[in-house]
């Protein structure tokens, strides 16, 4: 690898010598100091967010692992936290050895470490030390309530951590935040835009964005997630027509889809120990994602939505299933399946099967107990009631997470609208779930739900703050394209109409008002089959261009 590099530019695994040869010169022509180090692949990885300061109190914020073994950058692989699958003596050690290196490196402020630990014989290795903030850091902050860069800031200012906060409160900066939830992270490619590119993931990193689910089981916070890095799934199951046609390649190479060649692996037969051999994931989180698996199971005994059991719908619940996945899994429905995710949804508040409200304790904020950071689980009964003051709410939808061609001037946007309705005198309720963004930030508005942009949870949020209004045009794509589903459930959308948001989006409906309009439009037709494109392409011939309704940056075009 590259000395003085970030991303893993100029890195690779050398299996032979010619391969040794191609990688030395490829890391030579980014930087004049290459590394040549022995391969842990395999390995687990684990990270720690250390804070400082001038007197020496020195703690970990939050202990993050990979679930993607060593071999996979780390900010290509998927990231939990707290860490689950090292026993309580081997975090003790790696934090211990974590605490000297910070002291004997001299720092004040923060610092990122990561190592290779080998969990049958306790073996470690430190693979490298960020005495900065980092990508890493951002995503601490945002698990842990523990605003990592301000404190740093401070620290370099001369403070001390007991200065920082409210000591003796949980609003001190002194002692390390406690988290009583689950994260997760998960990288966002956008591989499919390039025809020819390789979907392999390695020591260099191809992601261009990254999301953060929280909840309180590994099964509810995975198939949120894989929810929100928006690339059209709807959790770990219940995609249609994604399966593999070699499940062993798939498993045993890494690519931006493994995630979901597991849950192949389980439609397929595969075991847990089979799965394991393959990938050198830990069999923790592959027999949390069997449970999800297996209880599609359970929800195909079902033939009728309003036939689920309140227990069965709220364990479905609990492991994270959307009421889309529950609809899917039930009655197996054709098109958008929104009436019947309606349907799943009112059964469910007959059931009384319902989300509550959770609240991320913040660190060093003004106010801590009316600092609303907050998120949506099924696997609590302690439900948050939110701080609010009486007066009207707007929410705003955000971006989601970055990609090409959408990135942080969309969240400039949303940042903006929140800030203008608080001046404006309403309080400001912000959606997001996007780690690296200040719209993310819990003091940008009065309050943060750190979840999902999906029609289902965003009517959980308008069920709860009554708002006068929804803007959805600051977010991008993402919030255009729940504008009308919204709007059909009377949902207050500001600013233009979802009529007029779908006239724009919908190619039939556009091209209907430019023909009124007597304005040219270029010949087109929307198709469904190779015979249909080959007789249009006879009729116009050769350029053409192919490209789908409701999207952004030319994505699949």
């Amino acid at each position: 690898r590259s000395a003085y590099a970030l991303g893993g530019l100029g890195s690779g695994i050398c299996t032979n010598e010619e391969e040794f040869v191609t990688l030395c010169e490829s890391a030579l022509s980014f930087s004049k100091q290459i590394l040549v180090e022995e391969s842990l692949k395999g390995w687990k990885e684990i990270e720690f967010e250390v804070i400082r300061d001038k007197n020496d109190h020195c703690f970990t914020v939050v202990p993050m692992e990979n679930f993607d073994p060593l071999g996979i950058h780390t900010g290509e692989s998927i990231v939990v936290a707290p860490i689950i699958t090292l026993s309580r003596e081997q975090i003790a050690l790696l934090e211990d050895i974590a605490r000297r290196v910070v002291r004997h490196i001299g720092i004040v402020g923060e610092c990122n470490i990561q190592y290779a630990f080998n969990v049958e014989t306790n073996d470690y290795r430190i693979i490298e030390i960020n005495a900065r903030l980092s990508r890493s850091s951002a995503l601490a902050s945002k698990a842990s309530g523990y605003p990592l860069a301000f404190v740093a800031t401070k620290l370099a200012l001369g403070y001390s951590l007991d200065q920082i906060g409210e000591m003796g409160t949980l609003n001190s900066a002194y002692v390390a935040p406690k988290v009583d939830y689950m994260i997760v992270k998960i990288p966002r490619w956008d591989l499919s835009k390039f025809a020819g590119v390789s979907r392999e993931i390695g020591s260099s990193m191809k992601s261009v964005g990254e999301i953060m689910s929280i909840g309180q089981s590994f099964e509810e916070i995975i198939q949120k997630g894989l929810r929100m890095i928006g690339q059209g799934m709807h959790g770990f199951v219940g995609n249609r027509d994604l399966t593999f046609d070699n499940v062993e390649e798939a498993l045993s190479n890494p690519t931006d889809l493994r995630i979901f060649a597991i849950a192949d692996a389980f439609e397929k037969g595969f075991t847990v120990d089979r799965i394991e051999s393959l990938t050198k994931i830990d069999k923790w989180f592959l027999e949390k994602l069997e449970n999800i698996y297996n209880y599609t199971h359970v929800l195909t005994q079902y033939k009728k939505i309003e036939d689920l059991p309140k227990e069965v719908l709220a364990e479905a619940k609990r492991l994270g299933f959307s009421d889309f996945q529950i609809a899917r899994y039930v009655e197996n429905p054709q098109g958008t399946m929104e009436p019947e995710l309606i349907r799943v949804r009112e059964w469910r508040k007959k059931q009384h099967v319902l989300p509550v409200v959770r609240r991320i304790n913040t660190v060093a904020s003004e106010d801590p107990e009316k600092t609303n950071y907050l998120y949506f689980t099924y696997g609590s009964d302690k439900a948050y009631q939110p701080v609010k003051s009486g007066k009207e709410v707007i929410i705003v939808l955000g971006s989601g997470a970055y990609r090409i061609g959408s990135s942080v001037e969309f969240d400039w946007c949303s940042v903006n609208a929140v800030e203008t309705a608080r001046k404006l005198g309403y309080e400001s309720v912000m959606i997001n779930y996007n780690p690296e963004t200040v719209s993310t930030d819990y003091d940008m508005c009065d309050r943060l739900y750190f979840d999902e942009l999906t029609f289902e949870r965003t009517l959980d949020v308008i069920d709860i703050e009554v708002p006068k209004g929804v803007i959805v045009s600051m977010g991008g794509q993402i919030p255009n394209n729940l504008a009308m589903k919204l709007h059909r459930q009377n949902a207050p959308i500001l600013g233009t109409s979802p009529e007029s948001i779908d006239r724009a989006e919908n190619r039939h409906k556009f091209s209907a008002m430019l023909d009124r309009l007597g304005i040219d439009q270029p010949r087109w037709k929307e198709l469904s089959s190779y015979e249909e494109v080959d007789k249009f392409v006879e009729e116009v011939g050769f350029p053409v261009l192919i490209r789908p309704s409701y999207v952004l940056s030319g994505a699949a075009m």
